[in-house]
This record gives structure tokens, C-alpha cells and sequence, in this order.
């Protein structure tokens, strides 16, 4: 699968580069680093390297053989349109996973781990959890099959997201002018992590900040607002299993006192708590 490939090729990398930027940041800029925070992501992404090589995609690669029987039309990446166009589209897809992962809490248990960092740096973006398999995300990006593009296509285009996304997590950068009117860059993502009232839900964007300035969820900085990392309730372990699981214990414990099926589906389909 894509995903393994991706994630057996560029964690060693994304883990030395976080590394270094700790490095650096305590040596040379003289700042704390959270070095039991790196770990803590590093455990989590090793977990779910692990997890996913045993448990493999299964759920989302039979909803991709499925809808690719029922495809409208066939698109050969031939065609010299039709990478970009993939890639737009994907983006454009991700967009909306993303945000749905903010307002729908079944969605919200898995991606809550990512937000999980208490700072904003590298060892964050490889944070992800290990739950995605269950969340069903995948059914954002199927209709990238069914309109007829490859499925080894879309994985492709889904692993370069999530690589552009890696460098977006730290501060190190500086702002990069007119790029940042079309492309999401470190300054935009660091306010989509922080837990200011200011900056929640906003920034979605994985390549791309277009579609956070046509749908209405872009922001920018705002004077004397500082960025606080983390969840609106901070969670302050690094223990990896505690990270990963915290949030569907929040979920099946508010499921418990439901009585009916209506209140169920409020909590499940609903708004983070």
C-alpha cells in the first residue's frame, strides 16, 4: 500500500528532523524542549507504523475496489492535465475531511491525537493516532475514484499531502510573502494548532489556503493574541497509548448515559465537547 511505503520511507527522515530542530532549539536559541513530547509522538507513529502493517487498510481499500467497479469514467494520468487535476481535487477533498474531522466527534476522536501537542514543532506532525482505519475518513477521497481516477493514484496523491504537511509544523519559518495567499505554509498552520477562541476551526487547508478563503474559514494573525498549542483541555500525558485513546474514552463515557438513539447520534455525529 502507498501509506506503508510512505510512512517506511520518510519516518526515519521526519524523526532526524525532528531531532535536529530540538537540537536546535535548545542549543542555539536556548529554548525548552519538550524532548518526553518527541518520544511521545515518536511512540505513536511507531505504534501505528506497526499497527497498520498487521491490520493493513482493509475497510478503505474495499470501499476503493468497490466504487472503482461503479466508476464513472476511466482517467489515465497520461493525459498531462490529469496529475494536477488529481491533485487539486485531492486537496480539495482533504479540505473538507479536515474540517469534518473539527465538528464531527467520531471524527474528532482520531484527529483530536494531532492536536494533542502541548507545542508546535515537527515531532507534532507525525502525531496521527491509530485509529483512522476506524474513523472512515477514506470516504472523503472516493469520489476521486468513482469520477475515475486510479486508486493507486489517489493513495499517491493522499501520501503527497500529508508529506507537504510535514514541514507546516514549527515556527522556524519565516512568513514567505505572496506564496501565502495561495499556499498553506508554517504561519497559516501554526494558528490552525493553536487553541485560542480566535484561531479554532480555522486554516483546513493541506497544499493549499484557497479554499479557506473561498468557504469562510481562513484566518490570519491576530494582534496580541499569542498562540497556545494543544487541545482546549490540555492534555498533558505522553504516554502513547493515553494520547491515542484519550479522546474515544471521553466519547464511550458521554455514551454511556444515552438513552435514546437520537441523543446517540448527537454525540457521535455532533460537535467535539
Amino acid at each position: 500500500m502507498p501509506h506503508l511505503r510512505f510512512a517506511l520511507v520518510f519516518l526515519p527522515l521526519f524523526l532526524l528532523v525532528a531531532a535536529l530542530e530540538g537540537g536546535y532549539l535548545q542549543l542555539v536559541k536556548r529554548q525548552r524542549y519538550d524532548w518526553r513530547a518527541f518520544f511521545a509522538s515518536s511512540g505513536d507513529a511507531l505504534a501505528r507504523l506497526l499497527i497498520n502493517r498487521v491490520v493493513g487498510f482493509g475497510a478503505a481499500a474495499a470501499l476503493f475496489v468497490f466504487v472503482a467497479q461503479h466508476r464513472l469514467f476511466e482517467i489515465t494520468l497520461r493525459h498531462w492535465w490529469a496529475a494536477p487535476a488529481l491533485l487539486l481535487a485531492q486537496d480539495f477533498c482533504y479540505y473538507w475531511l479536515h474540517r469534518a474531522d473539527h465538528r464531527v466527534r467520531w471524527l474528532w476522536a482520531t484527529h483530536a491525537v494531532h492536536h494533542s501537542s502541548n507545542a508546535y514543532n515537527f515531532s507534532a506532525a507525525y502525531r496521527l493516532g491509530w485509529t483512522s482505519g476506524l474513523s472512515g475518513g477514506a470516504i472523503f477521497f472516493a469520489p476521486l475514484v468513482w469520477i475515475g481516477f486510479p486508486v493507486s493514484a489517489v493513495l499517491g496523491a493522499v501520501a503527497t499531502n500529508l508529506l507537504y504537511q510535514f514541514w507546516l509544523h514549527t515556527e522556524l519559518v519565516p512568513r514567505l510573502g505572496p506564496l501565502e495567499w495561495i499556499f498553506n505554509t508554517p504561519r497559516h498552520h501554526r494558528l490552525h494548532h493553536a487553541s485560542n477562541p480566535e484561531y479554532i476551526d480555522r486554516n483546513f487547508g493541506g497544499v493549499l489556503v484557497v479554499f479557506d478563503r473561498l468557504f469562510g474559514t481562513f484566518a490570519g494573525d491576530v494582534a496580541g493574541v499569542r498562540c497556545r498549542f494543544g487541545l482546549a483541555k490540555p492534555l498533558v500525558s505522553n504516554n502513547p497509548l493515553r494520547i491515542a485513546l484519550h479522546e474515544w474514552l471521553n466519547l464511550l463515557r458521554d455514551l454511556r448515559g444515552v438513552r435514546r438513539m437520537r441523543a446517540a447520534a448527537k454525540v457521535l455525529l455532533g460537535p467535539p465537547q
